[in-house]
């Protein structure tokens, strides 16, 4: 891949992971403030037990939301290791080329499509 290429997948990436860490960090901050002791006032205990239902509920949801950001920002800046060492573009599993347009379509991709297809069968 030439320079220019891979100077465009950089500021891609680098790019998207501005945006994941704004993610990640409203995610955070989101968390922090919504804390149980907001449901400590004077509420029926129906009340109280739905709206601590519902707190729980949202915060696994954030959790959930957290985990897949962090994973997807090792991901981008795995990419941006692979474009500092040469090797991005290259499949991590057979060596052969990334097709440019996977490389599109998921810049971060370390796998070309063939081999994606082997690992997701082995996971099911």
């Amino acid at each position: 891949m030439n320079k220019r290429k891979l100077a465009s997948f950089r500021k891609i990436l680098l790019q998207e992971k501005e945006v994941l860490e704004k993610q990640y960090r409203d995610l955070e901050e989101g968390n922090l403030h919504n804390s149980q002791s907001e449901f400590s006032g004077e509420m029926p205990f129906e009340e109280e037990y739905a709206a601590s239902g519902t707190t729980t509920f949202e915060r696994e949801r954030d959790l959930s939301l957290s985990e897949n950001v962090k994973d997807l920002l090792k991901r981008v800046d795995e990419a941006l290791d692979r474009i500092d060492n040469g090797t991005f573009g290259v499949c991590e599993m057979c060596n052969g080329p990334i097709p440019e347009e996977r490389l599109k379509a998921l810049p971060y991709a370390n796998l070309c499509i063939t081999c994606k297809q082997k690992e997701e069968k082995a996971f099911r």
